[in-house]
């Protein structure tokens, strides 16, 4: 088996285990208390996260968002929409990507609608993809930085943070969120 071979099929070892929807498939309960955890750890990085997200329409917290790479890339995770702090709905993020890369990345990310009108786009879609259905204005954001909401005007807002990994892309444009099914 030469290089490229080798190579090829740990990338199709990997995409199946990534897009495996029964591998990822976590229950409502597991999504939220994630979520939970993910937030506390935003509120504590973040000044002022509080007082952002209370004046949000609602956000979205993806708490573990994996990206794998060996060229071709891909990237999945689940999360929830809380508006008014309360979850009312669970989604799916993925993205694709082609071009140098190599390794695995873990990242959480926060997306927070500003106005009522953005949120709802949002819920009313069928398959939001970032940068096609709306844009989002990617907030990098540094442990023990502060939110300056005074100067954030974009109706989508996003933050990626707690990233490790060998990996590292701050984009979120071409992302799809997908609403899930997790009653049960």
């Amino acid at each position: 088996m030469n290089m490229s071979t080798k190579v090829l099929s740990l990338l199709a070892i990997v995409a199946a285990m990534l897009f495996s929807t029964p591998v990822l498939a976590a229950s409502a309960a597991e999504i939220d208390s994630a979520a939970n955890k993910a937030l506390v750890v935003f509120k504590e990085d973040v000044n002022g996260a509080d007082v952002f997200l209370n004046q949000a329409a609602g956000y979205l917290v993806f708490p573990r968002v994996i990206k794998v790479g060996v060229g071709i890339g891909g990237e999945t995770g689940e999360g929830v929409l809380r508006v008014g702090g309360k979850t009312v709905d669970y989604y799916r993020t993925s993205a694709g990507s082609f071009g140098f890369q190599l390794g695995a990345q873990a990242k959480s990310i926060v997306i927070a609608f500003m106005t009522p009108e953005s949120l709802e786009k949002f819920r009313n879609s069928s398959g939001w993809k970032a940068g096609v259905d709306g844009s989002i204005a990617l907030i990098d954001m540094g442990g023990g930085k502060t939110i300056d909401t005074d100067n954030i005007k974009d109706p989508v807002v996003g933050f990626v943070y707690g990233s490790a990994g060998l990996m590292f892309n701050l984009t979120l444009e071409g992302s799809k969120f997908s609403k899930l099914d997790k009653s049960e």
